[in-house]
C-alpha cells in the first residue's frame, strides 16, 4: 500500500481512515480494510497469480493487488458503472500506466456478481461491495487453491467480511468479522434508474 499512493485514487482526505465517496453511489473502501483484504489475499497475491477485483471503483485496491501479482501476474477491474472503469484507467495512469501499457492490469465494464471470465480461474478474488449471498459465478471462477475476500449481508444490515477458500474442490468459508458495505448490486440500482 505504501507504493500506491492512495491520493491518485481519492477525491478528498485520502489518507483519513475512512470510506470516501467517489460518485455513483459508491465509495472507495477506508484503508484499514484494504490493508486486511491484501493482508488475507497476500498468499494467493504472488507473482504470476491471476487475481480479479470485483467494483474495482477507482482503481486503488486493483492496482495495489497487480503490484503483488507483479510482472508475471495479471489483475482484471470489473465494474458495472462506465464512468468508474474510465476513473480507474486515469487514476492508474497518473503513476501506473506501465501497468496498464504491458495488459498486468486491466480495467472492464461487466457485472461483476458475474465475475468476469477470462479462460483462467482466478487464485485470489476481492469483492468490494457486500453481497446478500456469494455468487455462484465467483465461486466457479475461483482457482483450486484460491482464496476469495467478500463482504457479505443485506444492505444496511449486518454484514461480515468472509474469507472463501477453494481446497480439494470444497469450499470453506471463515468470518473475519462484521463490516459495513455498500451493496453489490445491479447498475440500475446502483445508479437508481
Amino acid at each position: 500500500m505504501l507504493a500506491v499512493d492512495r491520493g491518485d485514487f481519492a477525491p478528498s482526505d485520502p489518507y483519513e481512515d475512512s470510506p470516501k465517496r467517489i460518485g455513483y453511489n459508491t465509495t472507495i473502501s477506508a484503508p484499514h480494510m484494504h490493508a486486511a483484504a491484501l493482508e488475507h489475499l497476500k498468499d494467493h497475491l504472488v507473482e504470476g497469480a491471476h487475481a480479479l477485483d470485483v467494483g474495482s471503483g477507482s482503481g486503488y485496491l486493483t492496482v495495489c493487488m497487480a503490484k503483488m501479482v507483479g510482472r508475471t501476474g495479471k489483475v482484471v477491474g470489473v465494474d458495472h458503472i462506465p464512468q468508474l472503469i474510465e476513473l480507474g484507467i486515469n487514476n492508474t495512469k497518473k503513476h501506473h500506466a506501465d501497468m496498464l501499457d504491458s495488459g498486468r492490469l486491466v480495467f472492464v465494464e461487466g457485472d461483476g456478481r458475474l465475475g468476469y471470465k477470462t479462460g483462467r480461474q482466478y487464485n485470489a478474488i476481492h469483492v468490494g461491495a457486500a453481497a446478500e449471498k456469494i455468487p455462484d459465478a465467483l465461486i466457479e471462477q475461483l482457482a483450486e487453491g484460491g482464496r476469495m475476500m467478500i463482504p457479505v449481508g443485506p444492505e444496511g444490515g449486518n454484514q461480515v467480511f468472509m474469507q472463501v477458500d477453494k481446497i480439494n474442490g470444497q469450499i470453506h468459508k471463515k468470518v473475519i468479522h462484521g463490516v459495513r458495505y455498500v451493496p453489490l448490486t445491479s447498475k440500475e440500482k446502483q445508479l437508481g434508474i
